[in-house]
């Protein structure tokens, strides 16, 4: 025998009864409209793009409205509320940059299965901020916590990119510094110029500057305000970067991105 087996949503009658929309989805739809045309509403509107009663939304939105969730203007429109701006604050400082581009820093490394790096300025050097070690037999010598001078690596170069240019060259003037292999650029113009260029071009990229046969593919974290807060880079064998290139630039720039817009940071 076949039928509609009782459930939840059954009247006692054994009738199907019609499916409700709870209180808390009609708000949510309501903000989510808000939200997305990015401008205030109506309540006609906003009932008929959420699919509501009109009646429905009325009470929805009023008692969104004494609460402080919306807010209501003159000409009966309404918009997000100051309550939702105090918990946007406290959204804001919850979150842990170091926490949140962990995260992603570990997700980098199972996407290109190679070491992945945080790193971040330290007066005139470069810092090592985390880590995660690649799964092969390929390892980096640097840890958390190591410093070696900003010319030396492409983090280095996009941790000062959005510095005027002024400010880039006597810094470069000041700190660079010939590195153990020799390869790496101590020119101050030049570096300031490969500075600038690498933060506009999102990618910094170098090989065998500081150490032999090791290559590095870094990408910035660019704050709300469009200056290098930190990069996440891969660091991997030279020849894997000769050979695939826009593989990891790709990958490390969508990491960052990603971080950015974790962190509320990708309005520039």
């Amino acid at each position: 025998m076949t039928g509609v087996e009782p459930t939840d949503d059954m009247e006692t009658t054994g009738k199907p009864r019609r499916s409700r929309v709870s209180g808390m989805d009609r708000a949510l739809q309501v903000l989510d409209f808000l939200y997305e045309t990015g401008s205030p509403s109506g309540v006609y509107a906003i009932a008929k793009a959420v699919g509501a009663p009109l009646s429905t939304a009325y009470v929805i939105v009023d008692d969104m409205v004494e609460k402080n969730l919306l807010s209501r203007d003159a000409d009966g429109l309404v918009w997000l509320g100051d309550r939702l701006y105090h918990y946007g604050l406290a959204y804001a400082r919850s979150l842990d940059f170091l926490g949140v581009a962990t995260r992603e820093m570990h997700d980098l490394g199972r996407e290109v299965a190679e070491t992945i790096q945080l790193c971040g300025r330290d007066g005139d050097y470069m810092q090592v901020l985390a880590m995660a070690d690649g799964p092969g037999h390929f390892q980096v010598t640097s840890r958390v916590g190591t410093r070696v001078p900003l010319n030396w690596t492409a983090s280095g170069r996009l941790l000062v990119g959005h510095l005027p240019a002024d400010e880039r060259l006597e810094l470069f003037r000041r700190c660079a510094r010939t590195s153990p292999t020799g390869r790496a650029d101590i020119d101050p113009a030049a570096l300031s110029a490969q500075a600038e260029s690498a933060l506009s071009a999102r990618l910094s990229i170098q090989a065998g500057e500081s150490d032999y046969a090791v290559a590095c593919v870094a990408a910035p974290i660019l704050d709300d305000k469009g200056n290098c807060a930190a990069t996440i880079s891969i660091v991997l064998p030279e020849q894997k970067i000769l050979d695939d290139r826009a593989f990891y630039a790709d990958h490390v720039r969508v990491s960052a991105e990603r971080i950015e817009k974790m962190m509320g940071w990708r309005s520039h």
